[in-house]
């Protein structure tokens, strides 16, 4: 037991004089954390969040924000009628508003700002301009560490990221900040075995992205070629020409697909409809 005290006590030690002291760089920190891990001072969830934490200052803004044109927007000129599907396809909860293009950017809309709208009957009186939030601009060369804070101290969730000449470069929320500290930040659709294809309900399944084609054809018995791509996730991708957005719907094959997650890198999860004609083989 004192040996063991003992060890314990010179890792720690050696972990608190590479921090206050000088450490080349990041990896050497890592590196002594690594060890530290190893010899179980400390765990793997809490090594990787120290990491996490680590990596953010070595992190801009241009290498996690939401790309210009993968952002979602709402004109301000728009009625909320218009609106409104916008905001419940994307299950976001904030909106860069827009003027007369993508680089006029006069303000944030809240979701549950246009939802107390519908909720007292639809005024005919409202005006978007009275709900707008501030909008905070960033660069592109921020540091996330100096991110973090400036959220944490101003309240704000979402920030507008400009170039070099002030045009509207992306978006950065504070989640897309955690996200790098803490790893992805799962909703309602996680799920947590290893399932590729989970029946919800009367011809509703959720499937995740990556679920090969072939698995796919054998469960639900369609026939999708899997000469080009691997992935039923892929096979979306291509049909749209594009990166699908949460929340979206499109029909392939006789059945009717909906995005349930996904961001600016990847798909990761949908669900299936299927027609009542179509029985899943595994069912």
């Amino acid at each position: 037991m004192a040996d063991e005290q003992g060890s314990t006590g010179r890792w720690l030690r050696r972990i608190t004089d590479t921090l206050s002291g000088e450490p080349r760089d990041i990896d050497d920190l890592i590196e002594t954390l690594t060890q530290a891990r190893e010899r179980g001072l400390i765990n793997s969830d809490a090594f990787e969040m120290l990491e996490g934490v680590l990596r953010v200052a070595e992190l801009q803004v241009r290498d996690i924000m939401v790309p210009r044109s993968q952002m979602t927007i709402v004109n301000r000129d728009d009625p909320p009628e218009d609106i409104l599907p916008i905001v419940i396809e994307s299950g976001h909860s904030r909106f860069p508003v827009i003027g007369e293009d993508r680089d006029q950017v006069v303000g944030i809309l809240l979701a549950k700002d246009l939802l107390r709208y519908f909720a007292e009957g639809g005024r005919d009186d409202f005006d978007i301009k009275e709900v707008l939030r501030p909008v905070v601009f960033i660069p592109e060369s921020k540091r996330l560490n100096v991110l973090l804070k400036e959220f944490r101290v101003s309240h704000h969730h979402m920030a507008l990221v400009v170039d070099e000449y002030g045009g509207v470069a992306g978006l950065v929320t504070i989640e897309d900040v955690l996200e790098q500290i803490v790893g992805d930040i799962g909703d309602e659709y996680d799920v947590e075995d290893d399932l590729d294809i989970r029946k919800e309900g009367e011809r509703q399944f959720t499937v995740k992205a990556q679920t090969r084609i072939d698995e796919f054809n054998s469960y639900f018995g369609s026939d999708f070629s899997d000469e080009e791509f691997d992935t039923i996730g892929g096979l979306a991708m291509n049909y749209l020409g594009r990166l699908p957005r949460r929340g979206e719907t499109f029909v392939l094959g006789g059945l009717e697909f909906k995005v349930l997650r996904a961001d600016r890198r990847r798909l990761d999860m949908l669900r299936v409809i299927t027609p009542r004609d179509i029985v899943p083989k595994d069912e």
